[in-house]
């Protein structure tokens, strides 16, 4: 894989072709393409094109694989274990449309749609950004010691988020705020009485690391997709870094603003809306 350096386009070999509902997944020996996560399945893949002796074949979804034997090559949700387990080999299933002429051992160019990776890369900074922001905005609001995020703040997003999905240039964080919050120290009546509050503080800290311009990056452990790759950005108050598969910008200068929305749909619920605009 070489997309956590930013890669958008690679020569590669394709060492298997498979059937597909929507046509063939293809696997090559290298790729510029993100998967979507079959566990967390956070940030969409990649789309783009694979090109192969003047063919230009559109990649609609880009998807892990996963094979125990060598031979059934299993996709996404149909994957029964965890990425990594031990005895099975991971993939990245690139999926295509029917009718094409790619095979075992082509020669191919591959090219992810730029634009869409840097949306969702805006959406995926912002969406880790405003994580931060929020962990910070509650801070107050815990009466017990708990977990500290990178920043040092209670760790709100790591105890409560329940689902997260990015999109471009923005997410969509659910958290829950059930009774093993309460009980670990978190006052959810004060968050509902003081929500627009905390919403105004977010905003107020992600204006300012916005206004700082910092520096972001992916780290990875190895070049394999299930080496363990984390997200870093440096910003005032300290490096700021969370394990993460998905694609992140180069720098906040590319925002000219992040923003988040907070509400609350039912008592036991927190949604944060998180929209980011490029300069």
């Amino acid at each position: 894989m070489t997309f956590p350096s930013g890669a958008i386009t690679g020569d590669a070999t394709v060492t298997a072709v498979r059937p597909h509902p929507d046509g063939a997944v293809v696997v090559l020996d290298t790729t510029p393409f993100h998967p979507v996560d079959h566990t967390w399945p956070d940030q969409p893949g990649d789309t783009g094109t694979i090109i192969s002796a003047g063919e230009e074949v559109r990649v609609i979804d880009t998807m892990m694989a996963a094979t125990e034997n060598g031979t059934d090559l299993l996709i996404g949700a149909d994957i029964p274990v965890k990425r990594g387990t031990d005895g099975w080999t991971w993939l990245v299933a690139h999926v295509i449309g029917a009718g094409s002429s790619l095979a075992e051992g082509s020669a191919v160019h591959a090219l992810v749609d730029a634009g869409r990776r840097l949306d969702l890369s805006r959406g995926h900074t912002a969406c880790h950004l405003a994580s931060l922001a929020l962990d910070a905005a509650l801070a107050d609001l815990w009466h017990k010691e708990v977990r500290p995020d990178p920043l040092g703040n209670p760790d709100f997003e790591g105890r409560a988020n329940e689902s997260s999905f990015i999109h471009a240039n923005g997410s969509v964080d659910r958290y829950r705020l059930g009774k093993s919050l309460r009980k670990a120290g978190f006052d959810s009546e004060t968050l509902a009485a003081t929500l627009a509050e905390r919403e105004q503080r977010a905003n107020v800290q992600l204006a300012a690391w916005v206004a700082a311009g910092s520096a972001s990056r992916i780290e990875t452990a190895g070049p394999g997709i299930t080496d363990m790759r984390t997200w870093h950005c440096t910003l005032p108050e300290g490096e700021a870094a969370f394990p993460c598969g998905g694609t992140h910008v180069a720098s906040l200068a590319d925002f000219r603003s992040i923003t988040v929305q907070l509400a609350q749909p039912d008592a036991q619920t927190l949604v944060m809306t998180t929209t980011a605009t490029a300069v």
